[in-house]
């Protein structure tokens, strides 16, 4: 069996036997949603907070995981053996779809509220433009996978509000009252600095965009996806130091020593995977350079032979290793390798973060999923819950269907003599 192979097959039963199951147990059939917190000890709160990413981040999940039912990467005899139906599936997406639309979107004032009480109503009514972002990659996907025009619709109504609202002449603002006006960044700025704009809201929006622009192929989409390509190659990049930039003033300058080696390698293959959807030669010679430089400097600095470092700041590492950060490097290393067929140990270093996940990263406990942090060695962090507002299927259940997309590409690249393919080019569909 090759590697590849192998790997494939660990993902999709780790998707259908761990985190969808985990995640279908967290549904708040009452009240809409999902149930928005569980301690590192697995107590469920099932009256906390619903952060309103954590619901965009659930919906878009099972939207993507329908959509692997629909094309065949996953088959209804996989999701019986699991105790589910792809119809199951289907009424995940539905509900988070519903609670979205009926409870996350101020019907007021327009856009998506930051939290909500456990009952649905406006808890934290600030808007940020990355919560706006994470509902619009949420609703494309589920038009993508369902055909609902009205999830389209509403994805368009919060792009034009982010491109009208949460933008200066540099580029994204970051965080606004209930009506728009602009309000200091804590929630999105960390490290001791308050930061005007972010790398993090940038990619993000950029993902979505992406995302919109591959279910619509609208123009003025695509405009705005290459002003962010040109943004991260002119301004967030730093050619010398071979990283992005973190945190930024008004007018995009760094504000601190930070290399985010989790979003590096996230970014390395979101960008790859915008430009092959734009399909534009230009953008393509400008960003594979940064995209390559990025993997290979976080191969570099970050990758111990197992795992992943989370950060540098000042130049000193911070080598916890975070749940979110390791899924993103199995992602990005294959990408990597894709990209490079050369590069074998990117190959190598994806499985690697695959064994080092399955054995210390996945909560072998009943009834949880993944920790939240282990140490170089493995150990868990206590006191890190298992859910919570930011802790969700969006990482680790994106990087297992990013793993079953990518597969028959894998697969080819390691016969004899076969050169490597562009992502999707012998799939059945492209990725996402």
């Amino acid at each position: 069996m090759k590697k590849t192979e192998k790997l494939a097959g660990e993902a999709k039963e780790h998707l259908l036997g761990k985190i969808i199951p985990f995640w279908r147990s967290l549904r708040d059939d009452v009240r809409g949603g999902w149930y928005g917190y569980m301690s590192y000890d697995l107590e469920t709160d099932r009256d906390a907070v619903k952060g309103c990413i954590l619901n965009s981040r659930i919906t878009w999940f099972f939207s993507n995981v329908y959509l692997c039912c629909k094309d065949g990467l996953i088959t209804e005899e996989d999701c019986r053996r699991h105790g589910f139906s792809p119809a199951d599936i289907r009424a995940e997406a539905e509900h988070g779809y519903a609670f979205l639309k009926e409870c996350c979107v101020d019907k007021v004032n327009g856009g998506i509220y930051w939290s909500l009480k456990a009952d649905g109503t406006p808890e934290d009514t600030t808007k940020h433009t990355y919560n706006q972002a994470f509902c619009i990659y949420a609703l494309s996907a589920y038009y993508e996978a369902m055909g609902t025009e009205e999830a389209l619709r509403l994805a368009f109504k919060l792009f034009r509000l982010i491109e009208e609202r949460c933008t200066d002449h540099v580029g994204y603002l970051e965080s606004f009252t209930i009506d728009f006006q602009p309000e200091s960044n804590e929630k999105l700025s960390e490290n001791g600095v308050m930061a005007a704009k972010t790398m993090n809201t940038l990619l993000h929006v950029f993902e979505a965009y992406t995302q919109l622009f591959k279910v619509s192929g609208d123009k003025e989409v695509e405009g705005k996806l290459k002003w962010i390509l040109d943004t991260f190659a002119d301004k967030v990049y730093h050619p010398e130091k071979h990283r992005l930039e973190v945190f930024f003033d008004e007018k995009y300058h760094s504000i601190i020593d930070l290399h985010s080696y989790g979003h590096d390698i996230e970014t390395a293959w979101l960008i790859d995977l915008g430009v092959e959807i734009l399909k534009d030669p230009v953008y393509e010679a400008k960003l594979s350079p940064v995209t390559r430089d990025l993997t290979a400097q976080v191969y570099k600095l970050a990758f111990d032979g197992h795992s992943l470092a989370n950060e540098c700041e000042r130049g000193v590492v911070n080598t916890h290793r975070i749940w979110w950060v390791q899924a993103e490097g199995v992602i990005g290393f294959l990408n990597g390798y894709q990209k490079d067929g050369g590069r074998g140990e990117y190959l190598e270093a994806a499985l690697k973060q695959w064994e080092f996940i399955v054995r210390y990263v996945v909560d072998s406990r009943k009834g949880s999923e993944w920790f939240w942090e282990v140490d170089e060695e493995g150990k868990p962090y206590p006191g890190r819950p298992v859910v919570e507002p930011w802790k969700c299927p969006y990482h680790n259940g994106r990087m297992c269907i990013e793993i079953l997309r990518r597969q028959t590409v894998l697969e080819e690249s390691e016969q004899p003599g076969r050169s490597m393919g562009k992502r999707g080019e012998h799939d059945t569909r492209k990725i996402f």
